[in-house]
């Protein structure tokens, strides 16, 4: 199989087969190729003549700290080019765009390099601290941008009309186009789908991706030094936008839709041989607090990407079951006195905030848009007020104010002992790890509470509700009750997780749960994850939570500048990708309508 470039295709028109430089594309592929190549080569040449740099970039034949990242722009490059050359044996690489992948992973191999260049002359005092492979690597990756350039591209071209149309002329014209689409994605007249592996493969498939991910998150949860991680975020970020163009992101997608229950296995066993990867409980505990995150994110992508609801103090209901199950959990700062095993705290943390979920939304749901938002900040706020004045003083004596409910024993379930090291499969697993593999479990029911909820006839009501409420009602649904179900469903989940993480964190106070706080979750912070990941789909949020706990994590060195960047970083990423990192695809036509529409629309929960 072979790609074919827009430059082959004889009916491509002239103005679209121009690069951005005058260079001819048959010599900016050579050049962006053997730029690629050079830049392997480089890898294993010394950059600087000190190990005074982090990482120890002095060895020859060994790639060391950033230079594996490089070497693995490099090499994504190289196979990129030569699939844009049409090399036999490598067009499964490109069901996509060979061009476009080729610039991505050519821009992305040449930010890391010059940004590993401009950080040694910052760091030692000047380019004379540079070897001769650090001039190499500049030379290769700055070619082969320059030969990526080149290479033609091409603009999808809506369909003619006549400008001059108006009134009823311009409404049939419209009206075609809205008919094609609908046309294309309802009826058979689609284009034949590609060829589909067996089986078997196909779980090869899935399980190498699922691998490569957990790969790639233990690699960037366990960088070292500040340099490391921020070349970790310039190669993850450019060579997955490199794959997605070349339609290998679209092509395994496919595959996971078709093997629903695989997929989700596989990726819960990757996260569960997470602890085991580790030597130490340090990062395993940013991957508890990381799935605490992800799973109240999803709880909130019911209300805001199933319901189409605004919600700004989403964190309130995490802090409701967080107290609630620290009131009845044995805390010897607690007024009760009881100690109630885990499965009835985190039952009553759950419906707890179920409970306050329906008394917030039955008075406040029958408002929409921005004024439900106003609502829900305000209870967001009043939550945190309330259990600061309930200290004894400014009123009762339930949640010893801003003090808190501290010294949470930790959880004993038949035996085990989440507090004390394990050893399971010859590896010791620590505190950190066992909560995080409890936390993973609670995870899972979450993902299956949202999916058989999405794939429902009360799912597809939300669905309805968030697309055009009005024709919803129109239509027989009683909008009321199924936003109120949502809410509520969404508040349970919440603090379901809030029942471990008071478990985790031994305390709970006031200041854990503000609407805008540095360190996640909070609401701002669950509501961006949503967002960025994608919404209404389930690995969305997973992804957007993860990346969003864990950059701030990463970036405390940057001190005052660490929200100044993190919010460039969103503004970016939410120009380029406004549907979102893992995108439903009624909400991608939305956000790209020159995108051919698919033969059949995925479910909400994909």
């Amino acid at each position: 199989m072979t790609t074919q470039t827009a430059a082959e295709t004889p009916s491509a028109p002239a103005a679209a087969q121009s690069g951005l430089i005058g260079l001819p594309a048959s010599l900016g592929r050579a050049l962006a190729t053997g730029g690629g190549a050079l830049t392997i080569v480089s890898t294993f040449l010394a950059w600087t003549w000190t190990s005074d740099f982090p990482g120890d970039l002095t060895v020859y034949g060994y790639p060391g700290g950033l230079q594996v990242l490089v070497l693995i722009g490099g090499i994504l490059t190289t196979l990129f080019g030569l699939a844009s050359y049409g090399v036999k044996g490598l067009g499964w690489l490109t069901p996509g765009s060979a061009d476009a992948a080729l610039k991505m992973s050519a821009l992305g191999t040449f930010a890391t390099a010059w940004y590993t260049v401009i950080a040694i002359s910052a760091k030692l005092g000047g380019l004379v601290n540079l070897e001769a492979g650090g001039f190499v690597v500049a030379a290769a990756t700055l070619g082969a941008l320059l030969g990526a350039l080149a290479l033609p591209f091409e603009r999808p071209a809506p369909e003619p009309s006549d400008p001059d149309d108006t009134g009823m002329e311009a409404f049939r014209h419209k009206s075609r186009q809205n008919w094609s689409v609908f046309r294309a994605a309802f009826t058979a007249e689609t284009p034949a789908p590609a060829r589909t592996l067996p089986g078997y493969v196909e779980i090869l498939v899935i399980v190498a991706a699922m691998a490569v991910g957990l790969i790639v998150f233990t690699y960037g949860i366990g960088t070292e030094y500040d340099q490391l991680f921020i070349g970790f975020l310039i190669t993850a970020g450019f060579s997955f936008s490199a794959i997605a163009k070349a339609g290998l992101v679209a092509r395994v997608s496919a595959i996971t839709a078709r093997h629903r229950t695989v997929t989700t296995a596989g990726a819960f066993a990757a996260a569960a041989a997470f602890p085991f990867t580790q030597s130490n409980d340090q990062y395993a505990t940013i991957g508890v607090y990381i799935l605490i995150f992800a799973t109240v994110a999803l709880g909130l992508n019911i209300v805001v990407g199933l319901a189409g609801l605004l919600d700004l103090g989403y964190v309130a209901f995490l802090g409701v079951g967080a107290y609630t199950a620290a009131l009845v959990s044995g805390s010897p700062s607690s007024p009760l006195h009881v100690n109630w095993p885990f499965w009835a705290s985190a039952l009553c943390g759950a419906a707890v905030a179920m409970v306050f979920g329906v008394l917030i939304g039955a008075p406040t749901l029958r408002l929409r848009g921005d004024y439900l938002a106003i609502v829900t900040l305000g209870f967001g706020e009043i939550f945190r007020i309330t259990v600061l004045n309930m200290d004894g003083t400014s009123g009762p004596d339930v949640t010893n104010g801003s003090n808190g409910i501290s010294s949470i024993p930790n959880l004993n379930i038949l035996g085990f002992d989440f507090g004390q090291e394990h050893v399971i499969l010859g590896t010791t697993v620590g505190r950190f790890a066992n909560y995080f593999l409890l936390m993973l479990l609670i995870t899972l029911i979450v993902v299956v509470v949202f999916r058989r909820s999405s794939d429902s006839r009360i799912g597809r009501a939300w669905i309805a509700i968030r697309e055009d409420e009005t024709a919803a009602l129109a239509m027989g649904i009683n909008g009321f009750r199924v936003k109120l179900i949502a809410f509520a469903l969404g508040a349970s989940l919440a603090g379901l997780a809030g029942s471990v993480q008071a478990h985790v964190t031994y305390t709970v106070t006031p200041e854990q749960y503000q609407f805008a706080h540095v360190v996640p979750p909070n609401s701002a912070f669950l509501l961006a994850a949503v967002v960025l990941g994608g919404m209404g789909t389930i690995a969305g949020p997973l992804v957007g939570a993860a990346l969003l706990y864990l950059i701030p994590a990463k970036l405390q060195f940057l001190g005052d500048y660490q929200l100044f960047a993190f919010g460039v970083t969103l503004m970016v990423l939410m120009r380029f990708r406004p549907e979102g990192l893992i995108p439903n695809r009624r909400r991608q036509l939305e956000f790209h309508e020159e995108a051919e529409a698919p033969a059949v629309l995925t479910k909400a929960g994909a």
